[in-house]
């Protein structure tokens, strides 16, 4: 789940099917091929006088480890045998895509140093290489390198390979990093001293990757998870040289809902201790000096209350949506944190959400959203002026980069649109002046002026204008005949806001459009655009994205016959939520790692992060939730009626969307449907949520996807 994603059966008029008169086209030659049939096992699920039956259950047992896990990995082989017989016309093709695509990124490269306590850090990749390597220079860009950690060279000969959770000792000595080797987010944390180079014998097992140093240079708090759940379960302590299984735990969460987190704040006074599901958190502190003390309490949880700190070097700042929906900012004394000392800074305002705040000596920097666009406005500590940046383009995602230097006066932020390639910029707060130090360069040539973007609003059926941000190539006409792609997400209040993309240039180049839904369960237009979307509201998400499509159908944008939709993980949800209320609408839909299964998935709680989850979707042990996530559940909703072309991805190791979800979707989405619609599903046996680590290998599942649309749109070049 991954945040996670959902579906059931048409049994209301709320699932009656928007019908077209005009027939679905199906261009392209596709050979000749038995599709697998998985094989039927009775399983019934009874809960609140309600029998369902389940006929794939039993492909649980590659992750339960039961008596058919052989027989489920094998229809896994067999699922992707017959995708690679059905798309075999395409493999020379796909080969160029991918070429294509990667010939597009700068192999040799280097990220934009960021100084913290007397180091420049950066990454930089080199030719042909698909890792990177962590680097350093001390007091200067033209000092001498250290390479820290040489991803390339520990990643040879493995087939995933992910390190995060870079954290640097306070005397600069000492380096705490975390390693995945399967793609289910279970790191080892490993400590490296980097002035020998010698890899400590401290083994952190079954954590979230990422370590914090105290400011004594030896202790080392870090997030530990079940390996069974992978729930975040607990804070825990470890001194240097010492046995990791007896590491003492300083905060053990006991509600399963909660994700919790550790870290330190910017100018090194504090580390935090954080707790926090969908409607509430709650936060503890120590002085980074006292690795030993008992950690304090800073507010206690409240329900519905969701607060965060930020310390600066005379108080805490807290965002917090407590007595208001869209959040305001407030401060107290760094020794006096309850609500009862909190004062108001920045009121709650009904159009304006803000979303977070980045802090230094003299400035603070407000993360804000308003009519679904972000801002960044710039506040004085000592005099209070302040002011908002101005990005000028209609649709855009920014926000702040990497800034450790909590002395700084220069703001490091990022920027990008459908249009313009990733730049980083600093920010000098005291001269307003900005300086682009890196734009993404998109190597064979890119002008931006050859691509035209567009900000519309659809009108939802409740009345609610959507939000649509469209990209295309010079020369597209709206007369119904062109492709389209439409993305979206919708869930976790996660906003997908317009960005660049090299290999997307890839389908506008051949005709495509391309635009993102910014649908209800997302955060775009305030918290309540979230509200809207989750829990009982979820269907709102669907409706939203289903009126994207008709709107763009009714603009001459496109039609049914080469309107596409993409969406993955909860987005996955999405899509199989569209394919069983609107499949005429679609002439094909991609579902990567596609949350589907939700009333079975959120009943078992040894799936992992599933408790996690309760705020978002519901307990289906609650009456109400149960028959509300039934009916629009994917996979228990498919009727006997014709779908659109499908095209649905899993991983075998995927830690958040277990692979059995969309395995019995498509099981049952081909024992069910008329028709005959194309329906693929492709399993990365060494993979999991968030497919290939290496910088090139994703593009392969890409060229795999455009291979799909452009084989149902006749494009064979």
């Amino acid at each position: 789940m991954i945040q996670k994603f959902i579906l059931v059966l048409g049994i209301t008029a709320f699932f009656s099917c928007n019908t077209h008169s005009e027939k679905k086209t199906e261009t392209g030659n596709w050979p000749s091929a038995k599709a697998p049939v998985a094989e039927i096992k009775t399983h019934q699920r009874i809960l609140h006088g309600d029998t369902v039956a389940d006929n794939y259950f039993w492909m649980i047992d590659y992750f339960k480890k039961g008596p058919d896990s052989t027989k489920a990995v094998k229809y896994l082989s067999d699922e992707n045998t017959y995708l690679d017989t059905m798309m075999s016309g395409t493999r020379s093709f796909q080969k160029n895509l991918f070429a294509e695509m990667k010939g597009r990124i700068k192999e040799k490269d280097e990220n934009v140093p960021t100084f913290k306590n007397g180091y420049f850090y950066y990454t930089r990749t080199e030719q042909g290489k698909e890792y990177y390597k962590y680097c350093r220079k001390k007091g200067a860009l033209t000092a001498k390198e250290e390479v820290l950690l040489d991803i390339d060279e520990m990643a040879k000969g493995k087939s995933y390979f992910a390190a995060t959770g870079f954290d640097i000792s306070t005397d600069n000595k000492l380096l705490a990093f975390g390693v995945d080797e399967v793609s289910r987010r279970e790191y080892v944390i490993f400590i490296k001293n980097l002035e020998t180079g010698e890899i400590f014998k401290d083994r952190i097992n079954d954590t979230e990757g990422n370590g914090v140093w105290a400011n004594d240079n030896k202790t080392l708090f870090y997030t530990s998870k079940n390996p069974v759940t992978l729930l975040s379960e607990k804070i825990k302590k470890h001194v240097l040289g010492t046995d990791a299984t007896s590491d003492a735990t300083v905060y053990e969460e006991t509600d399963k809902s909660n994700y919790i987190f550790v870290w330190k704040t910017k100018n090194d006074k504090n580390i935090l201790i954080g707790s926090s599901a969908t409607l509430s958190s709650e936060y503890r502190y120590i002085d980074a000096s006292t690795p030993n003390a008992p950690f304090r309490l800073f507010q206690s949880r409240m329900k519905n209350v969701l607060y965060a700190p930020t310390a600066l070097a005379d108080k805490f700042l807290i965002v917090t949506n407590w007595k208001a929906s869209n959040f305001r900012l407030m401060e107290c004394p760094l020794d006096k944190t309850d609500s009862s000392n909190w004062k108001e800074v920045i009121p709650n305002r009904t159009d304006v959400m803000l979303s977070g705040v980045e802090e230094f000596k003299d400035f603070i920097v407000l993360s804000e959203r308003k009519n679904g666009l972000t801002q960044l406005r710039v506040e004085s500590l000592k005099n209070g002026q302040e002011y908002n940046l101005d990005f000028g383009e209609p649709a855009y995602r920014a926000h702040t980069g990497a800034n450790p230097d909590y002395n700084s006066s220069v703001l490091r932020y990022s920027y990008t649109s459908l249009t313009t390639p990733n730049s980083v910029y600093d920010y000098d707060m005291l001269s307003k002046e900005k300086k682009l130090l890196k734009q993404q360069e998109v190597i064979g040539g890119y002008d931006p002026k050859n691509y035209v973007t567009e900000r519309l609003y659809a009108l939802a059926k409740d009345g609610t204008k959507i939000p649509i941000s469209i990209v295309y190539k010079k020369g597209f006409e709206k007369n119904g005949k062109a492709p389209f792609l439409l993305y979206g997400y919708g869930s976790y209040g996660a906003s997908m806001d317009a960005s660049f993309s090299s290999s997307r240039l890839t389908l506008l180049d051949r005709g495509f459009a391309f635009a993102i839904a910014h649908i209800r369960g997302g955060e775009e237009m305030g918290r309540s655009w979230y509200e809207n979307g989750k829990m009982m509201n979820k269907k709102n998400t669907f409706t939203d994205f289903i009126d994207c499509g008709e709107y763009l159908v009714k603009e001459k944008y496109t039609s049914p016959e080469h309107l596409y939709a993409q969406g993955g993980s909860a987005g996955g949800l999405l899509m199989g939520a569209i394919a069983n209320m609107s499949p005429d609408l679609w002439n094909g839909i991609i579902a990567q790692v596609p949350f589907v299964d939700v009333v079975n998935t959120m009943l078992d709680e040894s799936i992992p992060l599933t408790t996690n989850e309760f705020d978002e979707w519901g307990n289906p042990k609650n009456k109400e939730a149960y028959f509300y996530m039934k009916s629009y559940a994917p996979y228990e909703n498919v009727e006997k009626k014709n779908y659109p072309n499908l095209l649905v991805t899993t991983g075998l190791h995927d830690s958040q969307v277990q692979y059995f979800e969309p395995a019995k979707w498509v099981a049952k989405l081909r024992a069910t449907k008329t028709g005959d619609s194309k329906l693929f599903l492709h399993t990365n046996m060494e993979f999991g949520h968030g497919g290939a680590s290496g910088r090139f290998d994703y593009l392969k599942e890409v060229a795999l996807n455009y291979a799909f649309l452009f084989t149902l749109e006749g494009i064979k070049s």
